[in-house]
């Protein structure tokens, strides 16, 4: 496996053109002002040892000279051992609902956070995993499609809030169906994960589930709230509560858990359901029963060691700066008294 350490070092390999049109126009420039001088036949013999070529030779040894330093600095490197490895792994989409109900304060410091902070944990476990993420409200998005770079998960999960779908509503079976479409076809087990207080949902939820059970996805879900409720805090644009959501009679909206549907949601999908509390978000629970499913075995290739070669560049650079250097732009006397073919 080969690569460069400092990748961004070789961009100065651009100037190497830039430096060559500048020899050339200095070139044009200094024939046409000895041409002022007389014509340049006769002119040369005024100049027996200037060697025009000489002169193109050493700006084509310093431009490799230069070229081989830069390669030099960006240290490439050979991956010195490689070894295989087997790598299990599931394919993990998160539905997570960014409704205004989420804000609910039943769960501290509120269920979306509460919700954030759990899946922010369930990355840190995931070894070989698979993850993508989909938000839903009134409508559902994909907020990032499925990959194995957590840090990358991590980084879309921060940008998380209830403004990124502007629709209300629990849209929980566009969701589903949005998640089966961002798996890749392979054989990795697959598992949707709802993250929900279910509350207000849209559509024919069960039906949207058995189709999904159809394909071998396993759908677990995650109750946020409490059956109790809690009303939904008004903000306004500073992040400073201002009050709380009140119907058209001007009664406060207490949103409760609705966890019979999150049951039986997950009861269709062969899955289990988790009700959420302040100490624990369940996903840890859903995570252990992921793990129990069987994996699909992937062979991985891993180059566990890379060695520089930056110093055979560097030497090569340093061996065209000393022949640039021995090599004079005039010919030499000796050189120029000899001449073969003349009579």
């Amino acid at each position: 496996m080969f690569r460069f350490e400092h990748i961004e070092y070789l961009y100065a390999l651009l100037l190497i053109p830039f430096f060559s049109l500048l020899f050339i126009f200095y070139g044009i420039w200094k024939k046409r002002a000895v041409r002022k001088f007389g014509e340049w036949e006769v002119i040369a013999q005024l100049m027996p040892l200037f060697s025009g070529k000489r002169l193109v030779l050493k700006f084509i040894i310093l431009m490799l000279a230069f070229g081989f330093l830069i390669i030099g600095l960006a240290n490439p490197q050979i991956g010195s051992k490689l070894e295989k490895v087997q790598r299990k792994g599931a394919d993990l989409i998160i539905a997570l609902d960014v409704s205004n109900s989420m804000l609910s304060q039943d769960i501290r410091p509120d269920r979306l956070t509460r919700a954030v902070q759990g899946i922010s944990k369930l990355i840190d476990r995931l070894e070989g995993d698979r993850l993508g993420i989909v938000v839903f409200a009134g409508k559902a998005y994909v907020q990032l499609p499925i990959t194995t770079d957590y840090a990358a998960a991590k980084m879309f999960l921060s940008t998380i809030s209830t403004q990124m779908v502007p629709s209300q509503g629990t849209a929980i079976g566009d969701a589903i169906e949005l998640a089966v479409q961002s798996f890749k076809e392979d054989e990795r087990s697959k598992a949707i994960i709802i993250i929900t207080d279910g509350e207000n949902h849209e559509g024919n939820v069960m039906e949207a589930a058995q189709a999904v059970t159809e394909k071998g996805i396993k759908i677990f879900t995650i109750g946020m709230g409490s059956p109790e409720g809690s009303p939904i805090p008004l903000f306004d644009t500073y992040g400073r509560q201002t009050g709380y959501k009140t119907d058209r009679q001007g009664q406060i909206i207490v949103s409760k858990l609705d966890e019979t549907t999150l049951q039986q949601l997950a009861s269709a999908g062969n899955g289990i359901y988790v009700r959420a509390s302040t100490g624990q978000d369940g996903l840890s629970r859903i995570l252990d029963e992921i793990n129990a499913l069987e994996k699909q075995e992937i062979e991985t290739k891993m180059f566990s060691e890379y060695e520089g070669r930056f110093q055979y560049f560097l030497a090569i650079s340093l061996f065209f700066l000393i022949l640039e250097f021995l090599i004079p732009e005039r010919k030499s006397k000796w050189a120029h008294k000899i001449k073969l073919f003349n009579r």
